[in-house]
């Protein structure tokens, strides 16, 4: 059971940081390590790590949005905003989930070593997740602020 409040704020805009943080940052990440293939021995797993954050968080602040959703009376423009990030906040962990499992893949076959030509096309693939990740992330952060602080 996910508690809704910590200190009497609401988890959701409290997990949204992590997700708007660890998102990009995990992108970013995987585009280096992807482009620079040096740079895999020494933050592969850092970059991994990130991931699993970015990973982990993404349905927390889905959840918790949704309970937070379901707490307020809301209408009119803002009523659409809402529906709109929640849409949006959904497909997330569809863009997260392959930049990891990509990221994962790249520094395990960089550290084995034997398969070059693999390691090259996963490295290709992974940047490429990590595109729609960082649109996804910077749509649905927009919509929910948009929300909250009136930015139509």
């Amino acid at each position: 059971m996910m508690p809704d409040t910590v200190l009497g704020v609401p988890l959701h805009p409290l997990v949204v940081h992590a997700v708007v943080v660890f998102v990009p940052l995990a992108a970013l990440g995987t585009i280096a390590v992807a482009v620079v293939p040096r740079w895999r021995s020494t933050y592969g797993w850092l970059v991994v790590l990130v991931s699993t954050l970015a990973l982990a968080s993404v349905p927390v602040a889905t959840r918790s949005g949704a309970d937070l959703r379901s707490q307020l009376t809301l209408g009119g423009p803002v009523l659409e905003q809402v529906r709109r990030h929640a849409q949006l906040g959904e497909r997330l962990i569809y863009a997260v989930a392959p930049l990891w499992l990509l990221g994962v893949a790249l520094v395990l076959l960089h550290r084995d070593g034997r398969h070059p030509q693999i390691t090259r096309t996963v490295a290709v693939l992974a940047a490429l997740a990590a595109l729609p990740a960082l649109v996804l992330v910077v749509l649905v952060g927009h919509l929910g602020s948009a929300a909250v602080w009136g930015g139509g």
